[in-house]
């Protein structure tokens, strides 16, 4: 009888990663609402998500929080509280990168969704219940699970 030898995995080199980003919610003619951008990549064919992104020098989260959602969806928006974190792993250019991105609850004082940045294809208002099904990410629908009692919708 042959003996399968066990091998040891390639170990790829590993980084950490840190963003901040918003769950911007606004009250709507059939109920909530939250802000939703869609991105085209390759890896992953359309996406839709959270607007996020990565300090700027020594941004604090909040402040990274207020500028990366400004400029993904055009919004002026104000901090109503923290949500908390979310964690991930992927891997770049053949490195492995845990990832944190530190959300916060949001509402829009201002602007216009016209006025988003390059980073999201299309940035719309998405009624709460279709929200669930449209977003790519599970860490990102467990994260707008928890900010709706913080908002008064749970």
């Amino acid at each position: 009888m042959a003996r399968l030898r066990a091998t040891s995995p390639s170990r790829l080199p590993s980084a950490r990663a840190t963003s901040a980003g918003g769950i911007v919610l606004r009250p709507g003619a059939a109920g909530p609402e939250i802000v939703l951008g869609k991105r085209r990549r390759e890896r992953d064919g359309v996406t839709w998500s959270l607007p996020k992104g990565t300090p700027a020098g020594a941004e604090s989260h909040e402040e990274t929080a207020l500028r990366e959602v400004t400029e993904e969806t055009g919004l002026e928006v104000r901090i109503l509280a923290p949500v908390g974190p979310i964690e991930y792993w992927f891997v770049l250019r053949g490195t492995r990168i845990h990832k944190t991105v530190h959300y916060f609850l949001m509402e829009a004082i201002g602007g216009d969704l016209a006025g988003h940045d390059h980073e999201f294809d299309e940035v719309r208002w998405v009624p709460l219940t279709e929200a669930e099904g449209l977003m790519s990410f599970e860490t990102e629908r467990e994260v707008v699970a928890r900010a709706l009692p913080i908002a008064g919708l749970a």
